[in-house]
């Protein structure tokens, strides 16, 4: 086998590489509880995790600020926020997706 050919290996390595774009990026569902800025919305992420020495379960919550382009996601919106390089000093994630548009009653 010369030198210069890749391995079989390292092909299948690359196409994957390729395949997943930048890398692992997180993704989070949350709910727009703020959209007063231009371009950046406030989402807010609600999780419930199991207490380890009582069991119970509690419930957290993080608001994270996320990059909205075109200024089209409101307050009370279900959205899917992804993981993003540095925009800002705070911003480090994108809307990717509205899930659910609010609806008033």
């Amino acid at each position: 086998m010369s030198e210069n050919a890749p391995s079989a290996g390292a092909a299948e390595a690359s196409t994957a590489s390729d395949h997943a774009g930048h890398g692992f990026r997180r993704k989070m569902t949350g709910r727009v509880v703020s959209a007063k800025m231009q371009k950046t919305v406030v989402v807010e992420v609600v999780t419930h995790r199991r207490d380890p020495l009582y069991g119970k379960y509690v419930r957290s919550r993080m608001r994270y600020k996320a990059h909205d382009q075109n200024g089209e996601f409101k307050p009370g919106d279900q959205v899917e926020i992804q993981e993003h390089r540095p925009i800002s000093r705070d911003k480090r994630w994108l809307v990717t997706r509205l899930i659910k548009k609010y609806v008033e009653e």
